[in-house]
């Protein structure tokens, strides 16, 4: 069993497809169909594992055979599960790219070295990853190189020049 600090979500199942236990699948991978090789596949806590075989395309995302899953009760008895691969098995990325469980309890300071909170989450409605900061007062803050100059992973520390804001 895999330790669940080590998971990170590369994407979640969303439903039955078809009557013969195909379900539907939600990739967040930047190439979607890359998270067939990151498997085995693990819930959260890594106390359930998945192989998971693409068969296609659908609106939505893909639909994907799940073994032991053979009929749509059981395909949709998954619905919403989150599927996690062991880090080790994705890619490396260069310096300026994150994986967001990366940023996910990062302390952040302003530019004058203030503390504004820790990172609590990372969202991306469409237009770019925002940081969620949990603080003396709750932050927002757009995940650009002109708002977060600074990430240092090994200092466990971002870096952020939070646009003024009129109280």
């Amino acid at each position: 069993m895999p330790d669940p600090s080590d998971l990170i979500c590369v994407g979640v199942l969303s439903g039955a497809f078809g009557v013969q236990g195909e379900v539907r699948l939600k990739s967040f991978c930047a190439m979607p169909e890359d998270i067939a090789a990151y498997g085995p596949l693990y819930t959260a806590d890594g106390s359930r594992q998945f192989q998971i075989k693409l068969t296609r395309d659908v609106a939505g995302g893909m639909s994907a055979r799940v073994k032991g899953i053979e009929t749509r009760e059981e395909a949709e008895a998954m619905k919403g599960t989150e599927l996690y691969a062991e880090k080790s098995r994705l890619p490396r990325l260069p310096d300026d790219e994150f994986y967001h469980a990366d940023l996910i309890g990062l302390e952040v300071r302003d530019t004058q070295g203030a503390l504004l909170g820790t990172v609590r989450a990372v969202h991306n409605h469409g237009a770019g990853d925002i940081l969620e900061v949990a603080g003396p007062k709750a932050l927002l803050l757009p995940f650009t190189m002109a708002v977060v100059p600074t990430v240092d992973l090994t200092a466990g520390r971002i870096v952020a020049d939070p646009p003024d804001v009129a109280e």
